[in-house]
């Protein structure tokens, strides 16, 4: 798996049926996934793990050298993420692969712009030798989107192998306990956080996730994803 580094100051199951997945150029787009019921993490109740977390798949089309993970989808990114140790990567995640993205929703529920990051995404970036100092990095670029086809998207900021703000996968995320740390906290929770405002948007429904890296190896290329959270809903209507 081949990473980028950054310097640092600078288990579960879902029910649900793939339509329209084919093969293009030997790279398997998988089409829409219908979802019913949200992940559940060991240890969370279903009100726990549905609230804060993307709750379904709605398109995954992989990169080159994606794989790691496939065979688990889609509860592999739902629900809340699991982290062992900011120290260490996790292995409950999914490759994209190389160019590959992927569009999570929140079963009809909406992200709204409160005060602060509204949305944080978990990959398996992680601390080198354990210490506070540089990071193994794998980049993203976040898009948000209401209907699905207007996306704006984060500015995910890089220069050869320096990556700045706006990119996911930059943060190591903390262990945290999803149950009680409800809503979420982007300062205990690690992760990279994203606000509504820096796109101009007041909701969004869904979040998209590209890789921007350079590659890697089969069959773990690209960014790694483990969850996505949300730390404000719109209020229901």
């Amino acid at each position: 798996m081949r990473r980028l580094r950054l310097d640092a100051h600078d288990g579960r199951s879902v029910s649900g049926a793939a339509a329209g997945n084919r093969r293009r150029g030997g790279v398997v787009a998988a089409g829409l996934l219908a979802l019913a019921a949200a992940a559940i993490a060991p240890g969370c109740d279903e009100g726990a793990a549905l609230a804060p977390y993307a709750s379904e798949v709605v398109s995954f089309t992989p990169g080159e050298g994606a794989g790691f993970g496939q065979a688990r989808l889609p509860g592999v990114v739902l629900g809340p993420p699991v982290v062992h140790s900011s120290a260490q990567g996790s292995a409950d995640v999914l490759s994209l692969g190389t160019g590959g993205e992927i569009v999570l929703g929140f079963s009809g529920r909406v992200i709204g712009d409160g005060p602060g990051a509204d949305l944080v995404v978990f990959e398996n970036a992680f601390f080198i030798g354990g210490g506070a100092g540089a990071v193994f990095v794998e980049p993203g670029e976040v898009a948000v989107s209401m209907d699905g086809t207007d996306w704006r998207t984060f500015p995910c900021e890089r220069a050869g192998d320096e990556v700045g703000a706006g990119c996911a996968g930059v943060t190591p995320a903390q262990p945290y306990d999803p149950v009680a740390l409800v809503p979420l906290d982007p300062a205990l929770t690690g992760g990279d956080a994203f606000d509504l405002a820096d796109v101009g948007l007041a909701t969004a429904r869904y979040v998209r996730v590209r890789d921007v890296g350079d590659g890697g190896e089969a069959p773990s290329a690209g960014f790694d994803l483990d969850a996505v959270g949300v730390v404000h809903f719109a209020a229901e209507r």
